[in-house]
């Protein structure tokens, strides 16, 4: 069984390799996916820093 720390991980890796896929992979194509898509084709660092504040943020 993964470990939810060690999921967490992966899912930080791949939002800083590609933003708008790791926000998507949690949330599917909600909001918050669009607006990490507008921020990734507007910067790439702001892309990054929103996916990792949008899939480490609590719920």
């Amino acid at each position: 069984m993964v470990d939810e720390g060690t999921a967490n991980c992966v899912d930080i890796l791949i939002a800083i390799l590609l933003p708008p896929l790791g926000v998507f992979l949690k949330f599917g194509c909600s909001v918050e996916f669009w607006v990490c898509l507008v921020l990734t084709v507007l910067g790439y660092v702001p892309g990054i820093l929103y996916a990792v504040y949008a899939i480490t943020r609590e719920m």
